[in-house]
């Protein structure tokens, strides 16, 4: 059984890292110190075959930042990024766009991220003259067509003519989600796809994107500080901290059971009316503001702020402790000492 699941990874990330230099001050310079910026530090998890794995935290704690480098948009400073089986921390031009076929990304802003003298055909088709994908400019509209229609802009004949300002929020991002199925795909990276989008269409947005990942057997990363979205979109949860994972189980787990007191202020802040019931979880005071990526705290990265911190969380960095033989992982002091 075990042989089994592992034969089911299709992504293993190896105590992944990136550190940013930071610009040096004369005297830094004379002294020969080196500062980082540490926005991703020693990230590890595995991401099984037709999994939505979802990357939660605040804004700065590297989440979009993992997403980059699994997209190979950034060169990872340390670690491994296993895609297949297949070592692909480092590629080279050709790996690399073999790559780039086999894993694609939504990207936050889907106007940004389109050319706006492009109408959506053109953006679409733009990707598969790229990887030349098609014999000729016929065939090639035909794989546009289908594209949008698997991302529900129906007819698609009516939106192909069209440039991205002439579109809803929503329909800009079923285009980009469009862009992104066209090469077939089997990873799509989602960065925030839902952010930018009006409450009303969130969750139609969301069902599209579950509906087509269970059509083409997809694998998605789903990169979101939202809460409440994840619990709904994915499989599993992963809870980043500072550059680190802290917590990661399914969602029911992580959200109805979080046992790192960050994950539980995460979930104090999220507003989530349930009728007949009485939220259980008492809002968790944190203190100060997150540390200075620069100047990490020694031991566990949230004592500093955390109000249950002991002498023992000053000493030392836990790994991810497993619970119970189960999936769900947490790094906490006072939680391995509870146990």
């Amino acid at each position: 059984m075990q042989n089994d699941k592992k034969r089911d990874v299709i992504f293993k990330i190896e105590n992944l890292q990136k550190w940013f230099p930071v610009k040096r001050t004369m005297s830094e310079v004379f002294s020969g110190e080196k500062r980082f910026v540490k926005a991703v530090d020693g990230v590890s998890f595995d991401i099984m075959r037709g999994e939505i794995f979802g990357l939660v935290g605040e804004s700065g704690c590297g989440k979009t930042t993992t997403g980059k480098l699994i997209m190979k948009l950034l060169d990872p400073t340390g670690g491994k990024i296993i895609f297949n089986g297949k070592d692909s921390t480092h590629l080279d031009k050709n790996d690399l766009k073999d790559y780039r076929e086999r894993v694609q990304m939504i990207f936050q802003d889907p106007y940004a991220s389109m050319n706006p003298r492009f109408r959506i055909k053109d953006v679409l088709e733009e990707v598969l003259i790229i990887h030349k994908k098609g014999n000729d400019k016929k065939e090639r509209l035909e794989m546009v067509e289908k594209a949008l229609s698997e991302v529900r802009l129906q007819p698609p004949h009516e939106y192909m003519e069209r440039f991205p300002h002439m579109l809803s929020g929503g329909q800009r991002q079923r285009a980009a989600t469009a862009r992104s199925l066209i090469l077939n795909p089997l990873m799509i990276v989602a960065d925030e796809p839902v952010s930018m989008i009006d409450l009303s269409t969130r969750a139609e947005i969301l069902h599209m994107m579950k509906t087509v990942q269970r059509e083409l057997g997809l694998t998605y990363l789903y990169i979101t500080h939202d809460l409440s979205t994840a619990r709904y979109f994915t499989d599993k949860i992963a809870v980043m901290y500072l550059g680190k994972i802290v917590e990661m189980g399914t969602p029911d787990e992580v959200i109805d059971n979080p046992l790192h007191p960050y994950t539980q202020a995460l979930i104090s802040a999220v507003c989530e009316p349930i009728a007949g019931k009485v939220n259980r979880i008492k809002e968790v005071p944190i203190k100060g503001e997150v540390p200075n990526a620069t100047d990490i705290p020694e031991g566990c990265r949230f004592h500093t702020r955390c109000p249950y911190t002991g002498e023992v969380c000053e000493k030392g960095e836990d790994p991810l402790i497993q619970d119970d033989g189960g999936e769900h992982f947490v790094a906490c002091f006072k939680y391995k000492n509870l146990k």
